[in-house]
């Protein structure tokens, strides 16, 4: 249970205002479905996604499990981050 907690608040934290969440909201906001149901398909397709990922890694954990992960993404993220500023000076 203790490994669940951390797992649990750092992806509700990564999620938090992230591009999902937003298209969420405008599903709900043109009210051509009940908000139950933007509930239900966006809970669904995050539960699918995660579900994605979590076998991927399992199947990838054999061959992955040699290679420093979490620097390389967070390496990753930065590139991104760094890639979005340069495209908004940018114009």
């Amino acid at each position: 249970m203790n490994a669940i907690i951390p797992i649990f608040v750092t992806i509700f934290l990564a999620e938090l205002g992230d591009k999902t969440q937003l298209a969420t909201l405008l599903f709900a906001t043109e009210g051509k479905v009940t908000p139950w149901m933007v509930f239900t398909a966006s809970a669904g397709a995050l539960v699918l996604s995660s579900a994605i990922a979590v076998g991927i890694g399992t199947a990838g954990s054999a061959y992955l499990g040699n290679l420093p992960l979490k620097p390389i993404a967070g390496a990753g993220f930065i590139l991104i981050g760094v890639w979005t500023l340069l495209q908004y000076y940018r114009g």
